[in-house]
């Protein structure tokens, strides 16, 4: 291994208003584990094991409207069969925002939800290799 070198993200972290309500709607909703307050999920697992693959770290002028400007961040989730977890979304009522201008073949399909606490989530299915 390298030295001094950061390997990837190894958490995120965000305050909510009912950080066990916010937990259980993501471990429902978008299916991983999902903590809340520094207490393993209902499972008993602390952490989510992710599939490799490409992670995006960008930041953004304040006044750019990729997403709400009212929001300091947006989560943006790789995710395959966009259109079968948008279609389950919708069943459980939460709408999902599509346009055609954010896909790209060479980038891959994106769709956008908010959670229950406001917060912007980006939905992307990356091309096939």
């Amino acid at each position: 291994m390298d030295e001094g070198k950061v390997l990837g993200i190894g958490g995120l972290f965000l305050r909510a208003d009912d950080p066990g309500k916010l937990s259980a709607w993501y471990r429902e909703h978008l299916g991983f584990t999902v903590t809340a307050g520094g207490e393993p999920a209902p499972d008993g697992y602390w952490s989510w094991k992710q599939e490799a693959g490409d992670t995006v770290f960008s930041f953004f002028p304040r006044t750019n409207n990729y997403f709400s400007t009212d929001r300091q961040m947006m989560l943006n989730f790789r995710v395959s069969g966009l259109d079968s977890l948008v279609a389950k979304l919708a069943a459980a009522g939460i709408a999902a925002e599509r346009k055609a201008e954010w896909d790209h073949p060479s980038v891959g399909r994106f769709a956008r939800i908010r959670d229950p606490e406001g917060n912007p989530i980006e939905l992307w299915e990356p091309p096939a290799e």
